[in-house]
């Protein structure tokens, strides 16, 4: 009954937008919301505007309208907005520019296409979005094309509303016969953009040509009424449900554009540059929309060394979309496309998608000239993470290095693909990050299409995931079984701490057995700061640090733990770890544990189970796996 009631709300919210009045109402409505005149590309941005903007630390600009479906792309998208959608906007010359997406398979162009399409469909139920149009316009077109051309200089400057554009033959035949010319009295209505309903977002998916018609685009004679009204320059002779009709005041979306009939793209060179195409026997008709198209990139450079399309090149503007080069923006795009499933039951273990991801990224990536740089790091290094001898400044220019770089790689629909078989095959509803690359590497023994030495290039990759992952199982454990001794880690911590303060005053410490005065243990200190790679040269400075850090939180009244500094706690339970390391070994590899072992066992899985996102089966399968990696 809920679910009813909301339906009933729906309904009810649905008629309470609907609007409809004459052009003198409308004409009322403009000096109130002279935004419901604003053009295709200008409601586009205005809706991408109106979504929010947040700034990026690294720089640049973040537009969440794309948040929900595109991620790892915020460089491509800011671009797209500033270099395309807002000087659009702002009826620029880059309107009359065909939008062509160019990247490889699966790189998110048609979702891009579709969101903007959804997007606007939303949109034009809103306040800031609404549009109108002539009622029983079979274009849904801007009322304001009913002002004469004699009268529109007037009329721009009394309502600072910018007119572009003429009737269509349907409505110009329309005023005339019902309302005998009289424009005042013309019914507006309220559109609602939806391409369901073929209301202001078309689509064009080319066929064979032999078969495909260009009334597909354009309209056609409705022969089942020429006899009546005898023309067919008779505007009622004809159907204006071509797509460039349809989406007019809004939306049109070429899929693959380039794979179309020549004939069918010389439509786009007048509408692009125009404004307006040609259909039947009528003059130019005015169109109001945006054309955006996407293919990948060889038949973008079969089509541009093409010499006969040097016409259509001049109205395209080519956006690259790449494919994502950040780890953590890849585990987003898997998580997304499994969570679209139904495989609630199945759990997927803590970086299983990410070693996945790893795989997918190393394989995009360009080795840099830069010395030191390798692939692994500078996929650290996009990925935000700290790198030895490199700093976030780098990224640029590494970045700058190969232009092209993204364009090419693993692509995601192969690793969802492979994904998909690892957790419908599993037997245990619980998939780890050894099953994935499992996985991986057995779909590049069934892939037909990559040679001998792309197959050794990405069984490479695979290793370099596998043995990313390995240090990250080890980490994993190392923080599971310092939960256990906690207590342990406090009294390094403490012990530490101690010694810093005493180096740093220059004093001495007292033996807490003896009560003799000791030098501070210098091998202690160094031997948790190597941890976290404080050099000798440094480790003054890195002290001095930790002594200000301590008396900064002693003024505010609060104690400073091990947890309080995020680089000493590693460096901590690294040291702890390591004095350990054989209690770990013994603990995780024996088949019979004792019953002090089977406490410690319990221990850590519980924490693994509890802060780290494992299951049962996860969780015992990473302690005989890390196990196993210590007894090597």
């Amino acid at each position: 009954m809920d679910f009813i009631k909301r339906m009933e709300e729906f309904r009810s919210l649905y008629r309470k937008d609907k609007w409809e009045g004459s052009f003198y109402d409308y004409l009322q409505m403009i000096k109130e919301k002279p935004q419901i005149t604003q053009l295709a590309h200008a409601r586009i941005y205005k809706m991408i505007e109106d979504s929010g903007v947040e700034e990026l630390k690294e720089g640049g600009k973040r537009y969440k309208f794309f948040n929900q479906e595109l991620f790892g792309l915020d460089r491509t998208l800011e671009n797209l907005v500033e270099e395309y959608f807002h000087p659009a906007a702002r009826r620029l010359d880059v309107r009359k520019r065909i939008l062509l997406l160019m990247g490889p398979v699966s790189g998110g162009k048609s979702t891009l296409v579709s969101m903007l399409k959804r997007g606007l469909e939303r949109y034009s139920r809103t306040d800031n979005g609404a549009v109108f149009g002539i009622k029983h316009c079979p274009m849904h077109e801007e009322p304001l094309h009913l002002i004469p051309k004699e009268l529109r200089p007037e009329f721009e400057k009394e309502y600072g509303v910018y007119i572009e554009g003429e009737l269509c033959p349907s409505c110009r035949m329309m005023v005339d016969a019902e309302y005998d010319g009289d424009i005042e009295k013309v019914l507006v209505e309220r559109v609602f953009l939806s391409e369901d309903d073929r209301v202001g977002v078309g689509t064009f998916t080319p066929s064979d040509p032999k078969s495909q018609d260009i009334a597909d685009l354009t309209g056609s004679i409705d022969f089942s009424t020429i006899a009546e009204y005898g023309s067919e320059s008779d505007p009622r002779a004809y159907r204006f449900d071509g797509e460039l009709n349809i989406a007019n005041r809004g939306i049109m979306e070429f899929q693959e554009m380039l794979k179309c009939d020549e004939k069918f793209l010389w439509n786009l060179l007048s509408l692009s540059q125009e404004g307006n195409f040609k259909a039947g026997r009528f003059a130019l008709i005015y169109a109001d929309e945006m054309i955006v198209a996407h293919t990948n990139e060889n038949e973008y450079r079969a089509f541009i060394s093409n010499k006969k399309n040097e016409a259509l090149q001049s109205r395209i503007i080519v956006m690259k979309i790449p494919y994502n080069l950040r780890v953590r923006d890849e585990i987003k795009i898997y998580d997304k496309l499994i969570n679209q499933s139904d495989l609630k039951d199945i759990h997927i273990a803590p970086h299983a998608l990410k070693v996945a991801s790893i795989f997918s990224v190393l394989s995009r990536l360009k080795e840099s000239k830069k010395q030191g740089m390798d692939l692994v790091k500078k996929m650290k290094l996009y990925d935000g993470q700290d790198v030895e001898g490199f700093k976030n400044k780098d990224v640029t220019e590494l970045k700058a290095e190969h232009q092209d770089e993204g364009m090419s790689g693993v692509d995601p629909r192969y690793v969802i693909n492979r994904l998909s078989s690892a957790l419908i095959r599993t037997s245990t509803r619980c998939i780890n990050a050894l099953d994935v690359l499992r996985a991986l590497k057995d779909g590049l023994d069934q892939h037909p299409s990559i040679n001998k030495e792309e197959r050794d290039r990405l069984l490479n990759f695979i290793s370099v995931a596998r043995k990313e992952y390995d240090e990250l199982a080890k980490k994993e454990v190392q923080k599971a079984f310092v939960y256990s001794y906690e207590e342990s880690a406090r009294i390094l911590f403490d012990n530490y701490l101690d010694n810093v303060e005493a180096y740093c005053n220059g004093v001495k410490l007292k033996d807490p057995i003896t009560d003799e005065e000791i030098n501070p243990d210098e091998k202690l200190m160094r031997s948790i700061e190597e941890q976290i790679g404080v050099a000798e040269s440094v480790k003054k400075t890195f002290r001095e640090e930790i002594l200000i850090r301590l008396s900064i939180y002693a003024r505010k009244g609060v104690r400073f733990d091990y947890k309080s500094h995020e680089r000493l706690r590693e460096a901590v339970e690294k040291k702890l770890f390591a004095d350990l390391k054989d209690v770990v070994k013994i603990t995780t590899s024996t088949k019979t544990p004792d019953v002090e072992q089977l406490k410690r066992i319990n221990e850590v899985s519980a924490k693994l189970i509890d802060a780290h996102g494992y299951c049962s089966i996860c969780a015992n399968e990473l302690l005989k796996y890390v196990g196993s990696l210590l007894n090597r």
